[in-house]
């Protein structure tokens, strides 16, 4: 057993490696894209991301399910070969709404390896060392956030935006035959459980329609068909939390959130995704729409999150396991709202020495809120319900993100004229005489920039409630498993409720 957790580790390590490649290679050669790509429009730039992050929303829940239904590794395996296929057809994409459809197959394969991989880590290893692991694994996925951003600029620069795509190929090849080969399930299998149909419907519908009415009305202009469907939205998703309370196997496991540390941990991770999940996204249309840089010239300038995340994430884990996750979880929501803070003060112009001290501290935040709350999390809840836990807190950070894309959408294009909006998106915005854009727009467009800022600010800092009301006073992972050479792990249900 000592020897097949490192094999789980390496596994898990190169599927993080791969999903976080493509997601900052997509990000970082979007602009790219849309000068490029027939047919593509800055809808189409919004839903390249938001289509890939909403899939794996509403799938990862079902996922989580099935992993417990059918077994964690069988549902992984066939996440690695979907994600490489998909990833195949995405580079033969010859049009945006192709590309969409085709990253929506990626998010099905992505959903599968994010839906079982914490789960397969926190069987594979005992409790004292979860927060270690789960911290060299973020420090895996910020390494792959690295070279996703210079590799996609050296990529769309020297070959095409298509090739950012074929670099998924190699790796999802040779992890899809590894896995198949020597991952094995440790959890407990329920073959008797049922898909919650209804419940998977509402959410979707309601997801989907509300998030379409608020990026369409920004992007576009604001309707009566726009408000009609984030109002009716929101009335599908209050549907699906009605049904979920009802059915007796729900796909979202409110009971799990009677866990006051499951509910605190999910809380603030969903706060922190709404407050941060755009940042890169918006940073890399800023120095490519707005400042002109080349995509490679962008990923560099962006590499000092990823780094100083990779830094601190590790360290974080192995101290929290010895010292409990309080005061890391709590450090990286406030560090981050600081990092916020300081951005609200960049001005149009800025020479990048002062804007790299807001991005160290906002990896560095990332790095420390990370792995701790992964593993605090997971940790308190039952080994055979930690597949749909592990789902349940990917998806809550997923929404965060897709709240975050939406919400910052519709403060820029409420701060800023809608062509500017259309430029930045679209490509550029117009060139002034001396070859620059046109620094009334770029004023503009840095406001609303701030007032998003702004926002970011607040839900930080908000954030640190939850925490403080159900993280205060939980044990040390160390501790708690010298008191598990007694107790099995299968009761770490009371670690969520002694609190």
């Amino acid at each position: 057993m000592p020897a097949y957790k490192w094999t789980v580790f390496s596994n898990t390590l190169i599927g993080s490696l791969m999903a976080a490649i493509d997601s900052s290679i997509v990000l970082i050669s979007l602009p790219t894209i849309l000068k490029k790509l027939p047919g593509t429009g800055p809808d189409d730039a919004l839903w390249i991301v938001m289509s890939y992050m909403l899939v794996t929303a509403t799938c990862v829940l079902n996922f989580g399910r099935l992993g417990d239904m059918f077994g964690r590794v069988r549902m992984y395996n066939f996440g690695f070969a979907i994600f490489t296929v998909g990833s195949l057809l995405c580079s033969f994409s010859q049009d945006g709404l192709q590309l969409v459809l085709f990253r929506v197959l990626q998010a099905i394969g992505s959903a599968l390896l994010w839906a079982n991989a914490g789960a397969l880590i926190t069987d594979a290893f005992p409790i004292n060392e979860r927060g270690r692991t789960l911290g060299i694994n973020q420090t895996t996925i910020v390494s792959g956030s690295i070279i996703g951003l210079v590799l996609g600029g050296v990529l769309t620069q020297e070959f095409g935006w298509r090739s950012i795509f074929w670099v998924n190929i190699p790796i999802g090849v040779f992890a899809t035959i590894w896995a198949y080969a020597s991952l094995k399930e440790l959890g407990t299998i329920h073959r008797n459980q049922k898909l919650d149909v209804w419940g998977n419907l509402s959410f979707v519908a309601g997801l989907s329609t509300l998030l379409l009415g608020i990026t369409l009305g920004a992007l576009e202009s604001w309707s009566l068909t726009n408000f009609t469907m984030i109002g009716s939205g929101a009335l599908i998703l209050i549907l699906f939390t009605y049904i979920e309370s009802k059915v007796p196997e729900p796909m979202f496991d409110l009971s799990l959130f009677k866990l006051k540390v499951f509910a605190s941990g999910n809380t603030a991770g969903l706060l922190s995704g709404i407050a941060r999940g755009a940042f890169t996204f918006m940073m890399s249309f800023y120095l490519q729409g707005v400042l002109g840089d080349s995509a490679l010239t962008a990923g560099v300038l962006l590499i000092p999150i990823s780094l100083s995340a990779a830094v601190i994430g590790p360290l974080s884990g192995f101290l929290s396991d010895k010292r409990g996750s309080f005061r890391f979880a709590a450090g990286g929501l406030g560090l981050s709202g600081l990092a916020f803070v300081l951005m609200r003060q960049i001005p149009v112009r800025v020479n990048y020495e002062v804007l790299v001290i807001p991005l160290v501290l906002m990896g560095a935040a990332w790095g420390l809120f990370g792995s701790p709350i992964r593993s605090e999390t997971l940790s308190a809840v039952p080994q055979e319900r930690r597949g749909v836990a592990s789902a349940i807190s990917v998806t809550l950070i997923n929404i965060g993100f897709l709240v975050s894309l939406a919400i910052s959408v519709v403060i820029i294009s409420s701060s800023v004229p809608h062509s500017v909006v259309l430029g930045v998106f679209g490509g550029g915005l117009p060139s002034t005489p001396g070859g620059g854009p046109a620094i009334t727009d770029v004023s503009d467009f840095m406001n609303g920039l701030h007032n998003v800022y702004t926002l970011s600010a607040a839900l930080c800092f908000f954030a640190i409630v939850p925490l403080v009301l159900g993280f205060r006073g939980v044990k040390s992972r160390e501790e708690r498993a010298h008191t598990q050479l007694i107790v099995p792990d299968s009761t770490v249900k009371a670690e969520g409720e002694a609190v």
